[in-house]
């Protein structure tokens, strides 16, 4: 089997092998606090040997992770209190969290995959619930988007009825909250180094003469090496714990 180009594997692992990165909670021992997901299934190993001797593909793991339509980047809710005018109704908005699920793609391949089907899919359901109970989070990598921090809310059944496997695709939901536990000490911290530094505290309209506009040159450039640096962070975590488990 033909290697694969390297930005095909790093896309392929960031985006549709290992997209689910768990963050604390059962993975708080592990290096950086983070553990992909690809480690819940125990294909890893086996995927491995198989590289070492055909090539390196990603098509061979236990599953493949596609996003499900209907996921939100913006999520603002008009409020719904009496208004002054019309202009303050129009600006009047509530920001929500975030939703993003994605689709677990994993039909069995071959004839051993029917008797380990249980046995795996059964320890990550024991491993994602002893995760959600330790408080831990998940990092979410899709192609127009890194979703941080994220809650997993369900896992569920979706496969239909027009292949003979049972089973074999699961929508997992989530939800990225507006205020993680780290941000909110951050601004805590912040709003009370100010206070005790005897600095001004500024309010939400910006100085008179300035503009929201200015910097979105920065904004942009920033964003897109934010970007960037998530996605090979996720597939690094990805490839270390595969490295480590040679």
């Amino acid at each position: 089997m033909a290697n694969q180009p390297a930005f095909a594997t790093v896309y392929d692992l960031a985006f549709q092998v290992s997209p689910i990165i768990l963050v604390d909670g059962i993975a708080s021992t592990t290096l950086g606090g983070m553990l992909p997901i690809i480690a819940l299934v125990g294909q890893s190993a086996a995927f491995l040997q198989g590289a070492a001797s055909d090539g390196f593909s990603t098509s061979d793991f236990f599953a493949r992770f596609v996003p499900v339509p209907g996921s939100t980047l913006v999520n603002q809710q008009i409020a719904t209190y009496p208004f002054a005018n019309q202009q303050t109704a129009a600006n009047a908005t509530i920001q929500q969290p975030l939703n993003i699920s994605l689709r677990m793609i994993a039909p069995v391949k071959d004839t051993a995959g029917y008797l380990t089907k249980t046995a795996i899919f059964t320890s990550l359901q024991n491993s994602l619930v002893a995760h959600n109970a330790a408080g831990g989070t998940y990092h979410i990598a899709t192609p127009a988007y890194i979703y941080k921090n994220a809650i997993l809310t369900s896992m569920t059944d979706t496969t239909g009825g027009a292949g003979k496997q049972q089973q074999i695709e699961y929508q997992l939901d989530f939800v990225q909250p507006l205020v993680t536990g780290q941000q909110a000490t951050a601004a805590l911290n912040s709003l009370m180094s100010k206070l005790s530094s005897g600095a001004s505290v500024s309010g939400a309209t910006p100085a008179a003469g300035s503009s929201f506009w200015s910097n979105a040159a920065v904004a942009v450039g920033s964003s897109a090496q934010n970007a960037v640096s998530n996605v090979t962070g996720i597939a690094g975590v990805v490839n270390t714990y595969l490295s480590s488990a040679l």
